[in-house]
């Protein structure tokens, strides 16, 4: 449950929001809905890996990835569009999963 809140806030944020939106949409539902850390942990992780994963190839595939290969020239990464995809998406799935993870610690904080 908490999986598909979170994915749908991501995805539904990534739109017309900023991309920190995410930490609080994660925090908040994990905050209400979260059982254990770990779990809260990977369902933050793998939602807002999946919905940024999602919006990226949404707005990257209809331009045939030029803005995304032109950017991924700036950094030391290989000379590919899919690249810039997996560090955005391991840096947004890491963002969503401590976010989730500080909601769950937080609500046991105060349950104590």
């Amino acid at each position: 449950m908490l999986f598909l809140i979170v994915l749908i806030l991501s995805f539904a944020s990534g739109y017309f929001l900023p991309w920190w939106v995410v930490t609080i949409a994660a925090f908040v539902a994990a905050f209400f809905i979260g059982k254990t850390p770990g779990q809260s942990f990977w369902s933050g992780f793998a939602a807002v890996f999946i919905g940024w994963t999602v919006l990226a190839l949404f707005k990257s595939i209809p331009n045939d990835h030029i803005l995304a290969s032109r950017v991924v020239q700036l950094f030391p990464l290989p000379n590919n569009w899919i690249w810039l995809l997996v560090v955005t998406v391991l840096i947004g799935g890491i963002v969503g999963g401590m976010a989730a993870l500080s909601g769950v610690l937080l609500k046991r904080a105060f349950g104590k």
